[in-house]
């Protein structure tokens, strides 16, 4: 139980000391935000500081910081080192700068503030990508906590509410809801409270595994040893499986919602590197958990297997009543559902804005709203029809290269600003790595091929070279013309 809290202490020094750092390389000063130059009572709004992290943190939560640390830790605590350090030094510097760059760019949404420093050609390709992935990020967070929900009241023995159909239209019309009101109506008011929610929910797991015993069952992680019953190599699916908790992509596209709500730069510490470092402690509290309260048969995450094949939904339901007994079990359940749904709401409304941004549509017209709203959440429910585990599966990867690409923006940005880029760089080589290998290894893309999953080690190293050399000579040009 050591390695868990000198994480745990880790996570939190590196948000005051390495946190500082970011924030002095970008440099926030006392010049007018987008909430305050563009208010338009919509979508750009000046929120309290306490709401807006709030907000942030339940806009990139998700499932993704219970799910994928529930997946990860199926490899053992070795991925304890990847929720620590990968959130300190790439998961929140990313969250940092797609919110810091926003706000220096009106508010736009990030496939326009890629573009705005990797040129046009990276701005339409990221236009589409931004939009397909946050129409998976919908989608997983409409049908996941549809099934939670079916789960929970379906012991009860109903029909109807124990149907996961029932609740993912319910979910739906919800989405909609919060998509087309302005970000102070649903999305400021009740976001605060599921964020309580959601801190107590991990609160209470962490001190159920601690007093109830069960944290004295989780190995240390040195020596590191591959505990995953399947023996699934660690690089690079640990990386992708683990993305919320870590380093995301998806927060990328959420950054932006803040980013236009932010009254001063000196803001983004706290709602962006802040609201990450805390999801980072969320997830190492269930890979700790998760870890801890299952067998483990010749040092084998065997009984997590086991857990998860009946289910995700039973799976966390099972953490939740062990660890809290009945009513923390409810208390807890409310917390994981809750995650989902106001991540999935915020995607659909950063899908419109994209588009929006993308069109050059006037979003204050409520005309205008509904014309962009309502398609895509028809389109939504549609989509929510297919395999899930196939969309999850594609969302993880997709993800990724998102927070690859962004990263890689960040450290343009810093270059064009005369700053030195390598807190974003150094984040951006390793995502390029585990990307690039996952996408020739993996039978999702090129790993179907079977000389591309030959290759896909040495090949990731190699267009990961590559990246950083075109990089370089980018960011060479750009230092010449600064000094013209």
């Amino acid at each position: 139980m050591i390695s868990f809290f000198v994480c745990l202490a880790i996570l939190i020094v590196g948000y005051f000391v390495y946190g500082k750092v970011v924030e002095k390389t970008f440099g926030p000063d006392d010049r007018e935000t987008p909430a305050v130059a563009l208010e338009d009572g919509v979508d750009y709004v000046v929120m309290p500081e306490w709401r807006l992290f709030m907000i942030q943190l339940l806009n990139i939560a998700g499932l993704g910081p219970i799910w994928g640390a529930v997946g990860g830790a199926m490899w053992g605590p070795s991925v304890f080192l990847w929720i620590t350090f990968g959130t300190i030094f790439a998961g929140a510097v990313h969250d940092f700068a797609s919110g810091f760059m926003s706000m220096r760019n009106k508010g736009m949404s990030i496939s326009e503030v890629t573009g705005n420093y990797m040129g046009n050609v990276m701005r339409n390709i990221m236009r589409v990508f931004s939009v397909v992935l946050l129409f998976m990020v919908g989608v997983v967070f409409a049908k996941g906590p549809a099934g939670l929900l079916a789960y929970l009241c379906g012991k009860g023995g109903s029909s109807i509410f124990g149907n996961a159909s029932f609740w993912l239209v319910i979910i739906i019309l919800y989405y909609f809801v919060a998509t087309f009101l302005s970000v102070d109506k649903i999305i400021g008011k009740l976001y605060p409270v599921f964020g309580i929610c959601l801190i107590i929910m991990a609160i209470g797991v962490a001190l159920g595994m601690i007093f109830k015993g069960y944290g004295s069952t989780i190995p240390e992680i040195f020596p590191l040893q591959n505990r995953h019953p399947g023996g699934n190599a660690i690089w690079p699916m640990m990386f992708i499986s683990v993305a919320c908790g870590a380093c995301s992509g998806f927060h990328s596209t959420q950054s932006p919602i803040m980013a236009r709500c932010c009254k001063s730069e000196f803001q983004a510490r706290r709602v962006f590197y802040g609201a990450m470092v805390c999801e980072g402690i969320i997830a190492l509290v269930w890979a700790a958990a998760s870890i801890a309260l299952f067998d483990k048969a010749g040092g084998l995450m065997t009984g997590l297997k086991e857990a998860m094949a009946e289910g995700q939904s039973a799976c966390v339901y099972n953490i939740c009543y062990t660890t809290m007994g009945g009513f923390g079990a409810v208390l807890a359940m409310l917390g994981v559902i809750a995650c989902p749904i106001t991540s999935g709401d915020t995607a659909f409304r950063s899908a419109r804005l994209t588009v929006a941004d993308w069109a050059k549509l006037d979003q204050k017209d409520w005309k205008k709203r509904l014309a962009l709203a309502a398609p895509l959440l028809i389109l939504g429910y549609i989509v929510c029809h297919l395999d899930y585990n196939t969309v999850w599966n594609y969302f993880a990867s997709t993800n990724q290269i998102l927070a690859m690409i962004v990263l890689w923006t960040a450290a343009m940005y810093l270059v064009k600003n005369g700053k030195k880029p390598w807190i974003a760089v150094v984040p951006a080589v390793f995502m390029s790595a585990v990307t690039m290998t996952c996408v020739l290894s993996s039978n999702l893309y090129l790993g179907g091929i079977s000389f591309f999953h030959n290759i896909a080690y040495v090949g990731g190293l190699v267009i990961t070279a590559a990246f950083l050399a075109l990089f370089l000579v980018k960011a060479n040009q750009a230092k010449s013309g600064l000094k013209k």
